[in-house]
């Protein structure tokens, strides 16, 4: 797999800049190779949204679970130990399924770590654009989410570029029919935060949900 960062080969004489860390939610989250996490979401359970995320070697790193009085409107990411990592909620009343994510479970506005928001109103495809909370004109954003979500299949860039930072795609099995889950893989590119790209994840799927209702 080539990484955006690594576009030419170093030459023996000039050592490789190593790429800029790029941590959203926390530095501990950013590790220097490529994270490939494996995300299951229960379908069948009454707690609506139940995901469990895991690393190659089957290790819990993060949950994420919701409250049945919020309905969909809000989500808590928790790491393996059980500690709230960030808050994910819908702005109410927004025309552009817009979401925020604060830090804990804080949901005030000094917590505020980003917001993610759909490009426009009609769309055949997800895109939607991600705003850090220190990019409060919103412009330009930060990251944008790009692809196919009916098949699990979308991309992460860096801004308006076309540098990739993480990519999912479904994992296809019949078991996971058969037991009611739904399975997917993302892969984090090397020093981007993936505790932050669980989170987009999460609220992507929430807003497929929604379009699925309607």
């Amino acid at each position: 797999m080539a990484y955006p960062y690594q576009q030419f080969a170093p030459s023996a004489s000039a050592p490789m800049m190593p790429p800029l860390t790029t941590a959203v939610i926390g530095p501990q989250y950013c590790a220097p190779y490529p994270v490939d996490l494996s995300i299951v979401k229960k379908v069948l359970t009454i707690s609506d949204g139940n995901f469990v995320v895991t690393d190659i070697n089957n290790n819990v790193v993060f949950k994420v679970k919701g409250s049945l009085m919020t309905l969909r409107d809000r989500r808590v990411l928790i790491d393996a130990a059980g500690n709230p990592i960030a808050t994910l909620r819908r702005k109410m009343m927004s025309a552009h399924d817009r979401w925020q994510a604060y830090r804990g479970e804080s949901t005030e506005s000094k917590d505020l770590i980003f917001t993610l928001k759909r490009s426009s109103l009609i769309q055949f495809k997800a895109k939607l654009d991600v705003f850090l909370a220190n990019n409060t004109k919103e412009d330009v954003c930060d990251f944008k989410v790009k692809g196919s979500w009916f098949e699990r299949s979308c991309t992460v860039y860096a801004a308006e570029s076309n540098n990739i930072v993480a990519q999912m795609h479904k994992k296809h099995s019949v078991q996971s029919i058969l037991i009611g889950k739904d399975n997917f893989m993302v892969t984090v590119y090397p020093n981007i935060d993936y505790a932050f790209i669980v989170a987009l994840i999460v609220i992507l799927d929430e807003i497929n949900e929604d379009e699925r209702d309607d």
